[in-house]
């Protein structure tokens, strides 16, 4: 039987710390940024954690 391939849209997207969390880039960066408050914008810059709920759901697309 073949080996299960990982999604590759999950692999672009989501990267594991060595403490097992799963680390994520922000959303609502890339564009329209002129109405967005400068604070906001840089904390939109820092990487942030995937809640646990979501981290069995994103372990499966990246097996």
């Amino acid at each position: 039987m073949p080996k299960m391939k990982t999604k590759s849209g999950a692999k672009k997207r989501f990267k594991l710390t060595g403490t097992g969390e799963i680390k994520h880039k922000h959303a609502f960066k890339r564009h329209i940024l002129t109405k967005k408050e400068t604070k906001r914008k840089r904390a939109l810059t820092k990487m942030g954690l995937v809640h646990d709920r979501d981290k069995k759901a994103i372990l499966d697309l990246l097996k």
